[in-house]
């Protein structure tokens, strides 16, 4: 049986960002972005066990529901609920499954964000929800005041997410990837379970972010080519000179602020950041695995879902992933999916070793795992 570091909050804004906040922003800034960060490393408040069952009831769709909306019902069992500002989890139920859309856009947000990352991997994974066993889907929104971050609950397995400030963030439920990145920290706690600490962390971090693209990109029908590969993409305000967290495209170019900071995410293994914070980096290098994602797709063309998206799936299902897997061992197993689903020969495997060795993790002359090994 697979062991790992346990965490039970996986937030989507780095804590680099908001202690750049801190450091850098007025007295009020200083002092909401301190709060996210506490409440970031709190243990949550759980109510009891039945409340969440109570959560996860499915109602049947209302007949006056759209057709789109009934078929999904048939499938997905989405709960919105409301926190009502404050830090305890669930909230208040506010939409189920089959409901009428709601007065508040991100009630209405959230279930369709659900509702996407759940088609996403149904259609194009065959995997039945977060635990392939049909686990009920549930978000809570309005999560306590000014609060700077979305995260994946893996108590209660649940997304959570927060309205912004107002003056560097705007509400969580905005992007779609944001959602269906929340979403995959709970695929991946139900398969791999990789440690949240260095590599094995930074993996899980861009497995998200991987994962969460492709909802988004399978919202709007993109291309690998059309894709804009931003993670976090109108999350921040006007106020913010940037575009976004994190740039899978180009790892560092997401925002250079004077408040927030600049992207600090390395492309390569070049630049791999060794340090102690952030859980070992996690959020950081976490644009090493991303960018080979990138290169993948890109190279192999049309919609990333269909080929990348699918060994990077059947990499995170594989039973040898380890859950101290480090970047050489996900890029070795990629190389073998990649084979075993087009052939020792095929253009897709090909693109997958030369992705890795274009972020020099395969190839590349480093101590931080072992990127020396060659791979099948």
């Amino acid at each position: 049986m697979k062991r790992s570091t346990r965490h039970s909050r996986y937030g989507i804004v780095p804590p680099y960002i908001l202690s750049s906040i801190a450091n850098h922003g007025t007295a009020e800034q200083r002092m909401r972005a301190l709060k996210t960060l506490q409440h970031q490393q709190q243990q949550h408040i759980h109510p009891a066990p039945d409340t969440y069952e109570q959560a996860e009831t499915h109602v049947k769709a209302d007949k006056s529901d759209k057709e789109d909306h009934t078929i999904l019902a048939r499938q997905a069992k989405r709960t919105i609920c409301d926190v009502q500002h404050t830090s305890r989890l669930p909230g208040k139920i506010v939409r189920k499954e089959g409901q009428d859309s709601n007065s508040d856009i991100a009630v209405n947000e959230a279930y369709g964000g659900l509702g996407w990352a759940f088609k996403l991997y149904k259609q194009k994974f065959n995997r039945n929800s977060i635990d392939n066993k049909g686990l009920a889907l549930k978000a809570s929104i309005h999560y306590n005041q000014d609060y700077d971050n979305a995260f994946w609950d893996d108590v209660g397995k649940c997304v959570v997410f927060g309205d912004g400030d107002g003056d560097y963030f705007n509400r969580f439920t905005i992007a779609l990837e944001v959602i269906g990145h929340e979403l995959t920290h709970g695929v991946t706690g139900n398969e791999a379970n990789l440690d949240y600490n260095d590599q094995p962390g930074a993996l899980n971090e861009s497995i998200s972010d991987v994962f969460g693209s492709l909802v988004k990109q399978f919202s709007l029908n993109q291309s690998s080519e059309e894709a804009d590969w931003l993670i976090g993409k109108g999350l921040f305000t006007s106020k913010v000179q940037g575009e976004a967290l994190r740039s899978m495209k180009a790892p560092g170019t997401a925002y250079d602020d004077p408040v927030l900071g600049k992207d600090p995410q390395p492309a390569t293994m070049d630049d791999y950041v060794d340090t102690t914070d952030d859980n070992g980096g996690v959020h950081i290098n976490s644009g090493i695995p991303n960018h080979a994602f990138y290169l993948v797709a890109s190279t192999l063309g049309g919609y990333a879902w269909e080929k990348a998206g699918l060994i990077w799936y059947k990499t995170l299902t594989d039973p040898d992933l380890e859950t101290s897997a480090n970047f050489s061992d996900f890029a070795q197993l990629t190389i073998k999916q990649a084979k075993a689903l087009y052939g020792a020969r095929s253009p897709e495997k090909q693109a997958v070793r030369q992705a890795w060795e274009a972020v020099k993790v395969l190839g590349a002359t480093t101590t931080h795992s072992h990127e020396g090994q060659a791979a099948d």
